[in-house]
């Protein structure tokens, strides 16, 4: 045999040497290119390129379908009857799979399936880079110092089934990440920025955004624990939504342990969240944020199923008009909680009528209230609530009377994104963002600033 190379011609062969009753292969092609800089200077770059074919196989059962799910990297031609072979034995040592559904059938065939995969390299920075280079010279001339790093990838991704399935989508992704330091690194700022092709990111901006920052923390304020007013910036807002929803799976709040469960049995479908007009949604074919049109499972679990694999994305609104309108379900789950389908979809847009900026907002605040600029080291603290606690980083900035006047101690909080929604008196404009804390998973977002008039500072946090 030939040794086959081309993606589609992976998947097509893993199809042939199935034996299993019903077969999904999804073969991941993914180049990445990448520059990292400190002290002004940039100080690495480079480009990888890798594959990795998954092939989930099922077989059939007097009790139901069991699968087996198995992925390899670096798989040739010569790899795949052993790839197949170990996913057809894993299906036949599996018992009954809780989510067994028939393979996806119908959907139109991708006019793309069979063209080379999509690549990235060092030629996507070919703007950015001298920007980045022009930036590094303002910033020596004002006294600071740059850091960070810039990743671009592209992953085409082929999904192939036993029931006649041909589909392909090309998903790039790229994050910009830049920290300002002043020389004795007593203060710190940092900015980030989500990114398809990196011709929307500027590094002058940023950079003068961080000077500004950077400025501010010059006068040094002590502030206890408390509850403050405080600003939210997208970023922020970004990181605690989608935690939320990744914890808001249907099949968990019907079971009574979300706090989307409703006290008494059933689910919180229905109720009022938020007093602001504030839609949560996700869109597969959201300008900017596009994302796999459909469902691309690589294993089983609370979000996803693998027997899904294939089925259509649509717009799905999460939380409509301050209601919560959907939870996340596969077919299973649907059918399991008698709730409508709605699969996860890999990007997240809050959405709440305000048209200001953040700096607007700053602006318009009366009185004392914080300005945060980003979180970090989110963990969950009860899930009944959706209890969160993390700390504050790269500067807080106290704000008097619409002006910053300094910055303040950095704090651990503890809070549930479900009621900061509901006690929410303003949301900004809503503007693409870069999620902190879960950038390496989840970076297709869109936020506005939130102004939330009692947060809870629970301790303030040293040496952060």
């Amino acid at each position: 045999m030939s040794r086959v190379s081309k993606p589609y011609e992976i998947v097509e062969r893993a199809l042939e040497l199935s034996t299993a009753d019903g077969c999904v292969v999804i073969a991941d092609e993914e180049s990445s290119a990448n520059l990292r800089w400190a002290g002004n200077a940039l100080t690495t770059n480079g480009v990888t390129r890798g594959r990795t074919v998954t092939v989930v196989a099922t077989v059939d059962g007097a009790e139901g379908a069991a699968s087996g799910v198995v992925s390899r990297a670096a798989v040739t031609a010569d790899d795949l009857e052993p790839l197949v072979r170990a996913a057809e034995a894993a299906a036949r040592a599996a018992g009954p799979a809780e989510d067994a559904q028939p393979l996806v059938t119908g959907v139109p065939a991708s006019p793309d399936f069979t063209d080379a995969p999509a690549e990235t390299d060092s030629d996507v920075f070919a703007a950015f880079a001298p920007a980045l280079g022009d930036a590094f010279a303002r910033a020596r001339s004002g006294g600071r110092e740059l850091y960070g790093f810039a990743h671009h990838q592209m992953t085409s991704t082929y999904l192939g089934t036993s029931t006649g399935l041909r589909l392909r989508h090309d998903q790039p992704n790229g994050t910009l990440e830049l920290n300002a330091k002043s020389p004795d690194r007593t203060r710190s700022a940092w900015a980030g920025r989500s990114t398809r092709d990196f011709k929307d990111v500027d590094p002058a901006e940023m950079d003068a955004e961080l000077a500004r920052r950077l400025g501010w923390a010059e006068r040094r304020i002590e502030l206890p624990a408390g509850r403050y007013e405080t600003l939210l910036p997208p970023t922020a807002v970004a990181d605690l939504l989608i935690y939320q929803l990744w914890s808001s799976t249907a099949r968990d709040a019907t079971e009574g342990r979300t706090v989307f469960s409703k006290p008494g049995g059933g689910t919180r479908l229905g109720e009022t969240l938020a007093q602001l007009p504030l839609t949560l949604r996700s869109d597969p074919h959201a300008p900017g944020l596009e994302s796999a049109p459909f469902v691309i499972a690589h294993s089983s679990g609370d979000g996803g199923s693998v027997f899904d694999n294939g089925l259509p994305l649509a717009r799905t609104d999460w939380v409509s008009d301050g209601r919560l309108e959907r939870l996340t379900t596969t077919r299973h789950t649907a059918a399991l909680t008698r709730q409508p389908l709605a699969p996860a979809i890999d990007n997240l847009i809050l959405e709440g009528g305000g048209d200001r900026s953040l700096e607007e907002m700053v602006a318009a605040t009366t009185g004392r209230a914080l300005l945060l600029t980003c979180l970090w080291y989110i963990r969950e603290v009860d899930p009944a609530t959706l209890l969160l606690t993390g700390l504050t980083r790269d500067g807080v900035y106290l704000v008097e009377d619409g002006e910053v006047v300094g910055e303040v101690n950095n704090f651990r909080f503890n809070e549930s994104p479900v009621d900061l929604l509901s006690r929410a008196t303003e949301a900004g404009r809503t503007e693409k963002t870069l999620p902190r804390e879960w950038g390496d998973w989840f970076t297709r977002a869109a936020m506005p600033a939130l102004r939330i008039p009692d947060f809870n500072m629970s301790s303030v946090s040293r040496g952060v």
